[in-house]
């Protein structure tokens, strides 16, 4: 499984930077220009570097890289700060967090960005709190998905007012629920309890339609199709089709969340990922398993996790004497006795297709780094394009990890202090992206059976990361 940082709901304020990322309403977004691979040179300037013949005052950028490089200057100190040298994964994740920010940040400003907002950006990213950087990354992505969802209803609802309201979930609502997949089955689609959902009628639009449309009004879309990465078992690749800027939400990872209380029902547990390519975890031991999404669908539907991807039947019979000694221990349960928090989603998502992004061969640079999402649920008119659904009823029970264990930890109860939220990945753009494959630094642990094309992008990181 590929990795990601810890929670990000802080509720710390960070006045000083929302003044300066003060951003677009969803109505200014729509009449903003989208900017273009030329305008993708993000630079900055600073004081005490300006040339002979620049005119005074006026604003001539330098590179991205010199804010990357200031970056680099920052972890290399906290590198030797004592405290961190006790807690190398605290290290990976402030400097994740850190990274995240100084993107997502600069991309909310836009092309109207000054040196003074850089300089300000620098500053607050090396003195800000890890949670403070948290909540501003929060609101700089939810800014852009809010911007996305705007597109998608634009596309997809215009003149349609009319609503058909779904039979209740424990009954079958289309075809595909009729003829449950195994997955379906080992997920617990058949035992869901859920509320009444309506499902918005929208325009008979195919999937390639959605995507091109997207990209008219957006400036990029994304592709599956054979990768360029030069190994055998490449197969399919995630390709930007137009052009994102550094710090674009460029893919959503889609499919079924899982808490820590729940890794006993994801499918194959505890060898997760013998069968399954297409799982992923977050720093605070969120799992997804984007398996059943596959591609999205050709409606929008209530979706229960049950259309599974095809498994490839040498993967099924790669079971050693260990794996099953594993299944044996641990104790595996049947996903029927959880049941999957089901939702009316848009499964025409061009952006849920994150899960094909390959990891890059050796020589190349990842383009997108991991970055968790906590979707507040209270956003009801965004919910049909968040690809997820939970696994379980809702219950929180508190977790605690121990080494390379999670245990239970008390219940949380119902406090009610914090707004409840899906805990999903996104990919951001690291650099400008134009017409390309989107290559992720899957970051595997030490631990864990590496694949022979697996190619460490940076050693050091990953023994952090996992420490």
């Amino acid at each position: 499984m590929s990795d990601v940082n810890d929670s990000w709901l802080s509720r710390i304020p960070l006045i000083g930077l929302r003044q300066v990322l003060g951003g677009l309403s969803p109505v200014e977004a729509r009449e903003a220009p989208v900017q273009t691979h030329r305008d993708a040179a993000l630079r900055f300037e600073f004081a005490g570097e300006e040339s002979e013949n620049q005119e005074p005052g006026r604003f001539h950028p330098l590179p991205m890289a010199f804010l990357f490089q200031k970056f680099q200057e920052a972890v290399k100190t906290l590198a030797k700060n004592p405290m961190f040298a006790k807690d190398p994964r605290q290290l990976q994740l402030e400097a994740d967090v850190n990274r995240l920010f100084l993107y997502t940040s600069y991309n909310r400003l836009g092309g109207a960005a000054q040196e003074s907002d850089a300089e300000e950006i620098i500053q607050m990213a090396s003195k800000a709190s890890v949670a403070d950087q948290q909540k501003q990354v929060q609101e700089n992505v939810h800014s852009q998905l809010k911007s996305f969802c705007t597109f998608m209803d634009e596309i997809l609802l215009p003149g349609v007012n009319k609503t058909n309201t779904a039979p209740a979930v424990d009954s079958p609502v289309s075809s595909k629920a009729h003829h449950r997949s195994g997955l379906s089955f080992a997920v617990g689609g058949s035992g869901s309890t859920q509320r009444r959902s309506a499902i918005t009628e929208t325009r008979p639009l195919t999937c390639t339609e959605v995507a091109q449309r997207l990209k008219d009004l957006m400036g990029y879309t994304l592709a599956v199709k054979p990768s360029l990465i030069p190994h055998k078992d490449a197969g399919q690749g995630l390709f930007v089709d137009g052009e994102a800027q550094v710090g674009t939400v460029v893919a959503l990872y889609p499919g079924v969340i899982y808490s820590p209380a729940h890794y006993r029902y994801i499918p194959g547990y505890p060898r997760v990922d013998a069968q399954n390519p297409y799982l992923i975890t977050r720093y605070d031991g969120t799992v997804i398993n984007a398996q059943p999404w596959g591609v999205g669908g050709d409606a929008r539907e209530v979706w229960d996790g049950s259309n599974a991807m095809h498994i490839n039947p040498n993967m099924q019979n790669n079971e050693s004497a260990s794996d099953r000694a594993w299944k044996i221990l641990s104790k595996p349960l049947e996903g029927r006795q959880g049941g999957n928090y089901v939702d009316v989603l848009e499964r025409r998502n061009p952006l849920a297709l994150a899960h094909f992004a390959n990891h890059p061969a050796k020589g190349m640079d990842p383009n997108v780094m991991i970055c968790p999402y906590d979707f507040p649920l209270t956003e009801e008119n965004m919910r049909a394009y968040i690809p997820n659904i939970l696994f379980g009823r809702g219950e929180e029970v508190k977790m605690r990890r121990f080494g390379s264990f999670w245990f239970k930890w008390g219940s949380l109860g119902n406090s009610g202090a914090e707004v409840p939220a899906l805990k999903t990945i996104v990919l951001v753009a690291t650099r400008a992206l134009h017409d390309e494959e989107v290559l992720l630094n899957y970051r595997l642990s030490n631990s864990k059976r590496r694949p022979a094309w697996y190619v460490p992008v940076d050693e050091e990181e990953e023994r952090r990361r996992w420490s």
